[in-house]
């Protein structure tokens, strides 16, 4: 059964072409043209969202507000003309797993799409791996501090897995952005850097765990 995305954008034309190109992909694509309708949507019956952010009757951002808090691990692509810096980080921020920049190329599009559906690959058995209280369960997708749970975008738990997938060595960004971004242009540099400063923010008194390791990447220290 092919996988639904849900595409918000209130341009005609283009989201012609994006339904057109999903499908090619083997996607089912469903196609909301204002923002509040998006609003009703069952988000986690999709695999993906295709976000625009100048939208009628409710802003994009507003949008992915809420697929964050009802819905977190629903990944979303924003698709936007809005190029400035700042929009971008604001939608990291809010969790946003990738950002592209209209115009675009339908192969980019389709390539992004297809990152943001990869699953990790590990294993049957549960892979542990434990820094003083940091515990992060990869088969189980769970992470926790001292105990207490950790809430993560899917794209932030992806960037977690790598590291925890090869505790203690060094994981390129190219790396760590083929595992759970868009290595495209400097949408990867700068899309990795808001990730792990999110993510160190939010696993708190460990987030030293989360070693920069210059020219190379991160890497994820461990004690024992």
């Amino acid at each position: 059964m092919a996988q639904r995305v849900l595409l918000v954008e209130d341009d005609e034309r283009l989201g012609q072409q994006v339904v057109a190109t999903l499908r090619a992909a083997g996607l089912d694509p469903v196609w909301a043209m204002r923002g509040d309708d998006a609003l009703e949507q069952d988000f986690g019956s999709y695999a993906l969202v295709i976000l625009d952010l100048m939208l009628p009757g409710a802003h994009g951002f507003d949008i992915l507000k809420k697929i964050r808090t009802d819905y977190r691990d629903v990944p979303v692509l924003i698709l936007s003309a809005r190029q400035d810096t700042q929009d971008k980080i604001r939608g990291f921020e809010l969790g946003a797993d990738d950002y592209l920049t209209k115009p675009f190329w339908p192969d980019e599009l389709r390539a992004r799409v297809r990152a943001r559906l990869r699953r990790p690959a590990v294993g049957s058995a549960s892979q542990l791996v434990e820094v003083d209280d940091l515990k992060i369960d990869v088969a189980s997708r769970v992470v926790s501090v001292a105990g207490a749970d950790v809430e993560l975008t899917r794209a932030e738990f992806e960037i977690l897995a790598a590291l925890a997938r090869r505790p203690g060595a060094a994981v390129s960004r190219s790396s760590l952005a083929e595992a759970a971004l868009s290595a495209e242009g400097d949408a990867g540099d700068r899309t990795l850097d808001v990730h792990v400063s999110r993510i160190r923010r939010k696993l708190g008194a460990s987030a030293e765990a989360v070693a920069t390791v210059w020219g190379v990447g991160y890497r994820l220290k461990v004690t024992r």
